[in-house]
């Protein structure tokens, strides 16, 4: 009978998937901080009102960014961090999911804007759960170096 052979993958991959989550994650937050006037019109927003609560969120990007960083630094232990992570990206996708339910046909470009949404943090919950279950899975140590368990 064939054994079955476990893949065991190693932790840097885990942190390019993170990486790009988390980029992803810093660009958006930028654009809205930096220039919360391209987003006025397709959140239904207007004037100094608008373009502070454009840039608000912008900042409340940021801060969500925490966990993510620890995640990369060092994914295997920091595992919590990515656990959180995943967490607060199935937050997201499922309260803006409801949130896109919400809104009546005659604003199809605010539903627009929050459906782009959805599918950003669905890739990104499908990118950090990959991430999670390489963390997850022991390497044995002739799959791994030693190092893979340590800060990089």
């Amino acid at each position: 009978m064939p054994q079955k052979r476990t893949i065991h993958w190693p932790p840097w991959l885990a942190r390019l998937l993170i990486l790009l989550v988390f980029t992803l994650n810093l660009q958006a937050a930028a654009l809205f901080v930096l220039f919360p006037e391209r987003f006025l019109a397709p959140f239904e927003l207007s004037g100094v009102p608008g373009r502070a609560a454009i840039q608000g969120v912008g900042i409340l990007f940021l801060m969500w960014q925490v966990p993510y960083g620890f995640a990369l630094y060092n994914p295997v232990k920091h595992r919590s961090a990515l656990l959180m992570a995943n967490l607060m990206q199935l937050i997201g996708l499922v309260g803006e999911s409801l949130l896109l339910i919400s809104i009546p046909q005659a604003h199809a470009r605010l539903a627009t804007s929050i459906r782009r949404f959805v599918i950003f943090d669905g890739g990104g919950l499908l990118l950090l759960l990959a991430a999670l279950v390489i963390v997850r899975v022991k390497p044995t140590r002739a799959a791994s170096s030693p190092k893979d368990d340590r800060e990089p």
